[in-house]
């Protein structure tokens, strides 16, 4: 009997067992990520009263007919300046890095450095 691999099922467990260690608070929030085939949005999270600071995605009005495919590292990238742009108007400088369970590398690596170039830390 052959046992099928559920990617998504164990990305999920991953990311229950990093987010037990990791929270964003109201001074230092959570930059979420969350990636799809065809899209890539970012979030500030702050965990202690449970709401969202600050998000982008790859479908926000002000990055449309800059990349040709919400799903590449281009577009990734531009997210990533672009929350990092929101998160620093509102006063956010540092934050903790959620992947959510995705490995550190392509899309996500380039959202990150993307938020990094733009000025924030994490």
């Amino acid at each position: 009997m052959i046992k099928k691999v559920n990617k998504n099922k164990n990305r999920q467990a991953r990311q229950l067992r990093v987010r037990k260690k990791t929270s964003g608070t109201p001074e230092r929030p959570r930059l979420n990520v969350f990636r799809s085939s065809k899209n890539i949005y970012a979030q500030l999270i702050d965990d202690v009263n449970g709401n969202t600071l600050v998000s982008a995605s790859s479908l926000d009005k002000e990055l449309q007919g800059q990349f040709s495919n919400g799903g590449n590292k281009e577009a990734a990238k531009l997210v990533g300046q672009l929350v990092a742009k929101k998160a620093l108007e509102k006063g956010f400088e540092t934050v903790v890095f959620d992947r959510a369970g995705y490995l550190y590398h392509g899309r996500v690596q380039e959202l990150a450095n993307g938020a990094r170039e733009a000025g924030l830390k994490f």
